[in-house]
């Protein structure tokens, strides 16, 4: 496995760390892009079994390790924040593709990471890719328009015990074909039940047979 670790200079001077990790020595099969969430780290386990789906496949996979449950982020509104996050991902995203090209793409957020999400599917260089939603924010107009208006391929999992969860606008998505949605009763904000930690364990293992699948 190679591993590269840097940063680069985000919203207001903040250094934004990522990590590139290659299984393939050649053959590289694309990029698979993980946005975390304010505190559900690439390393929690929706995105740390995703990212060894797509490294077994021969993909590479970027983390942006952003920071964003730190005290300076504390007092920004939603808007400001959803600003340092468009600056901060895609200065990341800028400066590990002047070294490398890819010819496909997948997506991955988690909770906060679906507005980085909201922003990169609206690239050129991703109209053709594949996006995942953990678990978005269906509250937020910004993501709940782009997933609504979204060319993408897509695949959706929340769970209607997550506060993020709003039936009305979850049902609306349907309108979207390129959307598979999941809907997974029962379960919180980390597609998890609060007291059953084998059925979350299931779930997990579903999920991950759907992400590997799509």
């Amino acid at each position: 496995m190679k591993i590269m670790a840097d940063w680069v200079q985000g919203y207001k001077d903040r250094k934004i760390s990522y990590t590139l990790l290659s299984k393939a020595e050649s053959n590289t099969s694309g990029l698979a892009i993980i946005f975390p969430g304010q505190g559900y780290t690439a390393q929690a386990p929706l995105l740390y079994y995703s990212m060894g789906i797509y490294l077994n496949q021969n993909y590479d996979v970027l983390q942006v390790n952003y920071q964003y449950n730190d005290p300076f982020y504390r007092d920004f509104s939603f808007d400001e924040m959803a600003e340092a996050i468009r600056i901060d991902v895609g200065a990341v995203i800028d400066r590990v593709l002047q070294n490398a090209s890819y010819d496909d793409y997948i997506l991955i957020g988690k909770s906060i990471g679906t507005i980085a999400l909201g922003f990169e599917v609206q690239r050129d260089l991703f109209q053709k890719a594949k996006v995942i939603w953990f678990t978005p924010l269906l509250g937020r107009d910004f993501v709940w328009n782009a997933m609504l208006d979204s060319k993408q391929r897509s695949l959706c999992f929340i769970g209607d015990n997550d506060s993020c969860y709003i039936e009305e606008r979850f049902e609306r998505l349907w309108a979207n074909p390129n959307l598979l949605l999941r809907l997974i009763p029962g379960v919180n904000h980390g597609l998890e039940y609060e007291t059953d930690l084998f059925a979350s364990m299931d779930v997990l293992k579903q999920v991950m047979m759907e992400v590997e699948a799509f």
